[in-house]
């Protein structure tokens, strides 16, 4: 059997809650903010869910810890 490896870029991307829920951090906030409004940044912001139709591609490659 060989080890499994697990994808360092996503386990510091996505962060496991205690009760299964993938957190991510929203995009768009890092560059060319000077055209965005307030309104927007203040939400870019916030926290949000993964979907759960997208959880089947992280459980696998996220690495618990």
């Amino acid at each position: 059997m060989y080890k499994v490896k697990h994808s360092k870029s996503i386990s510091k991307r996505f962060k496991v809650t205690a009760t299964g829920k993938i957190l991510r951090k929203k995009t768009s906030r890092s560059h060319l903010l000077q055209k965005k409004s307030a309104k927007r940044k203040r939400r870019l912001r916030h926290i949000s869910l993964v979907n759960v139709n997208d959880i089947v591609n992280f459980i696998n490659k996220i690495n618990y810890r």
